[in-house]
C-alpha cells in the first residue's frame, strides 16, 4: 500500500507516471468505497483507492452496525461492543426491545483496516475535486481509469452540474459527542423529545468504556449543537470530542453518465434511522461485483452500470416506506407516539419490524456469490 509522509503543503507531490492510471479507480476510502475494493480482490485489475485523509483517519459517524453484518464482512477485530437491545424514550415513557439481531458498536479505523486487508488494491492520499469524462482531477493531479466510482459522500462529487446543498438538499444532519463512560451499559438507547429536537432523534451508543452521544435532525436547518449538549448532560457526562456530519435520506441515481454512485453519494442512506454504513457495505458490494464482471469479460461497461443502476432502483419503494415513516413519527402525538412504542416492542411485533428493516439489505448478500440480482430474497 502506498502511503504518504504527510498530508500537507508541498510535501503533497504530484502523481508520477502510471501510478496516476488504473483500471478501476474508487475515490472514497471509507465504507462504500472500501467495500469496492474488497469485492474486486482478486480480479486481477488494478484498483486505485484515493482519500483526501488516510486510512480510518477521519471518523464521521456512531460507527454502529448489525452484528452480522460485521461478521459478515470480516471485520470482527473491530467490533468493541455487542448490543442486544434498544430502548426508546419519549417524553412520556419509555420501551425496550430484545432485537432478533443485535447491533455492535466499533471502532472506526480497525475496520477500515480490516476491510483494506481483504483488499489488493493501491491506495493514494488525494483531495478529489471534479471529473471530466473518465479524467478525475485531484489536488495532486488527473487521475484516469475507464471504471470510476464516486464513494466521497454526500457531497457527490464527480456528480454532472452542480451539486445541491444543504438546507435545499434532501439531507439530515447530525453532531456527536464521545465522552469516556463508567462501563455497564448495554443498551443502544434512541430519545424521541421534541423538546430535545423537533425533526429527529438522540441517542447514546455504548463502546466499551466510551459513549458516542448524539443528535441527528432531519430539517437540515435545525441546530443539533444545544440539543447533543442537553443529551449529554441528562447522562451525567461532558460533551467533549465532536464530530458530525451530513447524511442524505433520499435515493439519487446510482449511475450518471458513466460513473457508479456508492453510499451516500448514491443517497444510500436507509431514512428514519439515517443508518449508512451496512447500505454502504451493501450497495459497495453490488457494484464490485458489476465492476468485476467487467474485468472479466463477461459484461460489456454499459451493461454492468446499467445493472448496478437498476438494482439501486429496486429499492426505491423500501426507502420510500421508511422515508414517510420519517415524516409520520415526528408528527405523531407524543402520548400515540408511546402507545406505538410499547406495542412493538412485543416479541412479535418486535420480530417483524426488525425482521423487515434488516431484510431491505441483509447481511446475507455479503455472503453470496452470484451477481447482485442473481441471489434470491435480497430485497
Amino acid at each position: 500500500m502506498t502511503r504518504r509522509a504527510t498530508l500537507r503543503g508541498a510535501e503533497r507531490t504530484p502523481f508520477a507516471g502510471g501510478a496516476a492510471r488504473a483500471d478501476v479507480l474508487v475515490c472514497g476510502a471509507s465504507f462504500a468505497g472500501l467495500a469496492v475494493a474488497r469485492e474486486l480482490a482478486g480480479s486481477g485489475a488494478d484498483v486505485l483507492v484515493v482519500d483526501r485523509y488516510e486510512l480510518g483517519e477521519r471518523q464521521t459517524s456512531a460507527c454502529a452496525a448489525p452484528t452480522p453484518w460485521l461478521h459478515a464482512m470480516g471485520v470482527r477485530e473491530a467490533i468493541r461492543q455487542e448490543l442486544p437491545c434498544m430502548a426508546f424514550h419519549t417524553p412520556h415513557g419509555s420501551a425496550r426491545f430484545r432485537l432478533p439481531w443485535s447491533w455492535s458498536s466499533f471502532d472506526y479505523r480497525t475496520l477500515c483496516h480490516e476491510l483494506w486487508e481483504q483488499a489488493d488494491a493501491r491506495f493514494e492520499v488525494a483531495k478529489v475535486e471534479h471529473r471530466r469524462g473518465t479524467e478525475v482531477r485531484t489536488d495532486r493531479g488527473t487521475l484516469t481509469a475507464p471504471l470510476v466510482v464516486d464513494a466521497l459522500g454526500w457531497r457527490r462529487v464527480l456528480g454532472a452540474g452542480p451539486n445541491v446543498q444543504p438546507p435545499q438538499a434532501l439531507i439530515s444532519r447530525g453532531l456527536e459527542v464521545h465522552p469516556d463512560a463508567r462501563g455497564g451499559d448495554t443498551d443502544l438507547e434512541v430519545w424521541i423529545d421534541r423538546s430535545l429536537i423537533r425533526h429527529g432523534y438522540a441517542w447514546s451508543v455504548p463502546a466499551a468504556g466510551e459513549q458516542r452521544v448524539g443528535v441527528g435532525s432531519y430539517e437540515p436547518r435545525d441546530h443539533v449543537k444545544e440539543p447533543t449538549r442537553a443529551v449529554a448532560g441528562r447522562l451525567g457526562l461532558p460533551p467533549v470530542r465532536y464530530q458530525g456530519n451530513w447524511f442524505p435520506h433520499a435515493l439519487r441515481p446510482a449511475v450518471e453518465d458513466g460513473v457508479c454512485f456508492v453510499g451516500d453519494s448514491a443517497g444510500h442512506c436507509f431514512p428514519l434511522s439515517g443508518e449508512g454504513i451496512r447500505t454502504a457495505f451493501y450497495f459497495g458490494i453490488a457494484c464490485g461485483r458489476e465492476l468485476r464482471r467487467v474485468l472479466g469479460g463477461d459484461a460489456t461497461r454499459a451493461e454492468a452500470l446499467a445493472r448496478y443502476g437498476a438494482f439501486s432502483d429496486s429499492h426505491a419503494g423500501a426507502f420510500a416506506t421508511a422515508l414517510r415513516l420519517q415524516r409520520l413519527i415526528p408528527a405523531l402525538p407524543p402520548r400515540a407516539l408511546t402507545a406505538l412504542l410499547a406495542i412493538v416492542g412485543r416479541e412479535r411485533p418486535c420480530r417483524r419490524a426488525f425482521g423487515w428493516y434488516l431484510e431491505q439489505a441483509h447481511p446475507r448478500f455479503a455472503l453470496s456469490a452470484g451477481g447482485p440480482t442473481d441471489s434470491p430474497g435480497l430485497r
